[in-house]
């Protein structure tokens, strides 16, 4: 190699990440970065995140996905910690509420998107003999596939205070304090795992002649350079979006819902019981959250403001709330629904909300958020070189990803029976769906659905959430010209009973959801 080529390649080595925006997106990719590269044990390279002491963060993100379970716990944070500091309750999955039929004409309707996944190749699918009616005639689908539903009926908990760290029973995931979540990725990241924290506000952006991004000019902090930059700026999106003018694709034409309306209500009785769900109940323009942490519930209405108004929507979360609601603030939240035409451009990558966001159904944002963030970690490039292909292949990837988000939380409202507004008539509207989840629907009318309709390896939500929501929300599919294919009735039977075998055994067992976060919180839980 010429001495030239050796220094301009040595030149264009990734030495320095800069990261813009705190919040819980900027520090998780700060946190899934620091542990990749080991900057606590090498100088190699180093991680700067600049956040502003000015603007505070969305801070509404409670609930998650089991996913971050898997981040915690590679990321080295201790359960029992997370649990005890950041008003951490459990959560099993989602009840949906009259999402179905419109409450007041039709009969009340609720189903669970729980986490546990059914065996659906033990033998056979399964879903196709509870079509059949082998689980019992008044037997729910979730019911029939797994216990985690009867679980969440009766107000317990995922696990006992006998298991290790990060297991359980059932598969579990975790509502929580956004704003305390973000605080504690900040000190795990600086004291344990090397990172800088500058506090400062980012004034201006220099550009190199190619169009890369070659520093930042911030108030208090001076002139701070990067090899690489991460945007974690929020809908403001400062570096993708303002300074390297990476345009923004509206999705409000397929998602409709475009504001929340938030209120977080504390408990009259600080023992009260607490759903290990999030509760999500269908309204006219919208739906509601109902999350329960330690010390309050987080609720919030997201709606469609074309077609309700700001002022409808605050009295409906009152409404919801009840008197409680007379005197506590409502905070309302603008979202912009959709996605960034590319997601890593020349030395740029967005994680967060200037990456994209869709109304937050089944906790989306923060699920992408932190795959897109691993996904950077795990493929960091080190040298300025081979930064193009990778950010052509992590557009595909992060783009794909997106459109599955829009079509699963779609499919919740296209599946409704609802007439009772114009917001559930627009939502109904097959026509405003993507040509792939048409095409899926119009299959799984007479065919069930399968593990190939899900093979993409690029799908957030899989067959077995799709399974959930299709039968939950009495989705129709006529076996009746392929029944003979399904002939292993003992052996799905035998399954059928030996769930609820199973089910009547953990009801028995686990603890209340309230009991076993307080003796967690004042005990901890064993390492592994």
């Amino acid at each position: 190699m010429q001495a030239s080529e050796h220094t301009n390649k040595s030149a264009q080595l990734i030495r320095n990440v800069v990261i813009v925006g705190g919040g819980t997106a900027g520090w998780l990719t700060a946190n899934h970065l620091a542990k990749q590269l080991n900057t606590k044990q090498n100088n190699t390279v180093t991680i700067t995140l600049i956040e502003s002491p000015n603007i505070p963060t969305i801070g509404v993100g409670e609930g998650t996905v089991p996913l971050i379970r898997n981040t915690l716990r590679e990321l080295g944070i201790s359960e029992s910690e997370f649990i005890n500091e950041c008003e951490v309750t459990f959560k099993q999955g989602i009840k949906f509420v009259d999402w179905l039929n419109n409450p007041i004409a039709g009969k009340p309707h609720h189903y669970h998107h729980i986490f546990d996944y059914p065996l659906i190749n033990e033998f056979e699918n399964l879903a196709a003999y509870w079509l059949k009616g082998l689980a019992g005639e008044n037997t729910s689908f979730v019911d029939a596939m797994a216990f985690q539903g009867k679980i969440c009926d009766l107000g317990l908990g995922p696990r006992d205070i006998t298991q290790p760290e990060y297991q359980g029973h059932s598969n579990y995931a975790y509502h929580l304090d956004a704003a305390k979540f973000a605080k504690l990725l900040t000190r795990h990241a600086c004291d344990n795992l090397g990172v800088n924290h500058i506090l400062a506000q980012v004034d201006d952006v220099e550009l190199h002649a190619n169009g890369d991004i070659k520093a930042l000019h911030t108030d208090v902090a001076g002139i701070i350079c990067g090899d690489l930059f991460v945007d974690c700026s929020g809908f403001d999106s400062i570096l993708l979006g303002k300074a390297l003018g990476v345009k923004f694709i509206d999705k409000s034409d397929v998602l409709f819902a475009d504001h929340a309306m938030a209120i977080q209500v504390p408990y009259e009785n600080p023992e009260q019981d607490i759903p290990s769900f999030t509760i999500s109940t269908a309204k006219q323009s919208g739906w509601i959250w109902d999350i329960g942490l330690t010390k309050r519930r987080g609720t919030g209405y997201v709606y469609s403001s074309a077609h309700t108004t700001h002022e409808q929507a605050e009295q409906v979360i009152r409404g919801y709330i009840g008197p409680a609601a007379d005197s506590l603030d409502a905070r309302k939240i603008a979202m912009n629904i959709g996605y960034r035409e590319k997601f890593w451009h020349k030395n740029c990558v967005a994680i967060g909300l200037s990456q994209g966001f869709v109304e937050p159904l089944e906790a989306t944002g923060l699920l992408v958020f932190d795959v897109t963030a691993k996904m950077l970690a795990q493929q960091f490039p080190s040298n300025r070189q081979h930064m193009d292909l990778l950010a052509k292949q992590f557009n595909q990837r992060v783009t794909s990803s997106w459109e599955k988000v829009i079509d699963f939380i779609k499919l919740h409202y296209v599946l409704s029976k609802r007439d009772d507004s114009a917001f559930w008539l627009d939502n109904r509207d097959l026509s405003k769906c993507s040509q792939t989840l048409q095409e899926r629907l119009e299959l799984w009318k007479y065919q069930l659905p399968s593990a190939y309709d899900f093979a993409s390896g690029f799908e957030i939500f899989n067959l077995e959430n799709y399974l959930y929501v299709l039968y939950g929300m009495d989705f129709k599919t006529d076996l009746s010209e392929m029944d003979y294919r399904f002939q292993n009735t003992k052996q799905a039977a035998d399954f059928f009973a030996q769930i609820k075998q199973h089910s009547n055994m953990l009801t028995t067992k686990l603890p209340k959801h309230r009991d076993i976060i307080n003796k967690i919180n004042r005990f901890g839980l064993q390492k592994r």
